[in-house]
């Protein structure tokens, strides 16, 4: 009787083994690229794999972390990773600079939400003047976005301040609580950490300059929208059913807070509201958003550069046209 169970069992193994490996044969590998911490789009990503969105669309995603723009743009120009969906501005400057062909085919983030701390003895903008200011690397996101924040508080970066490549927003925060730099732009999920020092206060929450800015958001080389507009497509269904998870079910983001030692219910509660309301629903690039990373883009194309040849809005128009937003937000309610 054993010998027959044993025999049916392995038969069963090799009837249900080759459709095993036939349906993991069908999902499509992929290598994503992203830079930055825990919180904002990484908490999203984090929804997206908890959830198991990718393989519900039929994908193999890899998620890789680069600790700055610089590198993940790197790595992009390299043809190291097939996406991003991190670091807008360096991608865009990809693409102005000719290095790369890339196109913006979603903007999950249309604002800048980065916080600018300061060494408690900044007590206001003129005190800035000759100070030490941390950025990940030199072209990075974090330094684009700080100078052209200095620039509009009319500061010339160049000149007046003295700018510090101290790696990602931990690092940075390392560097401000230890006074080795006098100020940085920190992420919303690492303010209650550095304010808990006592070293420091905030200067400035860029959320809150009237500006549409592509912070965060999906781009690929186009050559792959020609050639795989289908697997385009699948990632930014998954985009879509996890920014829809994320705005409508808290619990699914405070499990990734969690995770991320992010326990306070206060302090997750705060995070989930701001970073609920940056994403967009229907993360489609818009131009005003393009143009607002290329005003802050220093290389002399970005003058010239128009943001409809930046951007390929084609995908999710079809998605938006397929009422496929509208069903999942029906769904959630």
């Amino acid at each position: 009787m054993k010998k027959i169970l044993a025999l049916s069992f392995g038969l069963l193994l090799w009837i249900a083994g080759p459709r095993i490996v036939i349906a993991q044969a069908q999902l499509t590998s992929l290598v994503l690229g992203h830079s930055g911490g825990a919180g904002l789009t990484s908490d999203l990503r984090r929804i997206i794999e908890r959830e198991k969105i990718w393989e519900k669309y039929g994908l193999n995603v890899k998620a890789v972390y680069f600790n700055s723009g610089s590198v993940l743009t790197q790595a992009m120009a390299g043809g190291n990773i097939a996406a991003s969906d991190s670091d807008v501005p360096a991608m865009l400057n990809l693409s102005v600079s000719g290095v790369a062909d890339l196109k913006l085919v979603a903007v999950t983030i249309n604002r800048l939400e980065h916080i600018f701390v300061v060494r408690k003895n900044i007590v206001n903008l003129e005190d800035l003047k000759g100070k030490r200011v941390a950025v990940s690397r030199l072209g990075s996101a974090s330094d684009i976005v700080t100078r052209m924040v200095l620039r509009s508080w009319k500061f010339d970066p160049e000149k007046e301040i003295n700018f510090l490549q101290a790696g990602n927003t931990p690092t940075r925060m390392t560097a401000l609580a230890v006074g080795h730099v006098d100020a940085a732009l920190v992420s919303p999920e690492g303010l209650h950490k550095i304010m808990a020092t006592a070293c420091c206060r905030v200067l400035a929450d860029l959320a809150e300059l009237p500006l549409d800015y592509a912070r965060f958001g999906v781009t690929f080389p186009t050559s792959l929208i020609r050639t795989q507009r289908d697997t385009v497509r699948r990632i930014l269904l998954a985009y879509v059913e996890g920014i829809s998870i994320y705005k409508t079910r808290p619990t699914a983001a405070y499990a990734v807070m969690d995770e991320s030692g992010i326990k306070e219910p206060t302090v997750q509660k705060e995070l989930y509201d701001r970073t609920a309301k940056s994403l967009r629903q229907y993360p489609i690039p818009e131009p005003n958003g393009v143009q607002g990373a290329l005003d802050s883009l220093t290389h002399p194309n970005a003058k010239t550069a128009k943001p409809a040849g930046l951007m390929d809005t084609s995908i999710l128009e079809e998605i938006k046209k397929s009422g496929f937003i509208d069903k999942l937000y029906r769904r959630a309610g």
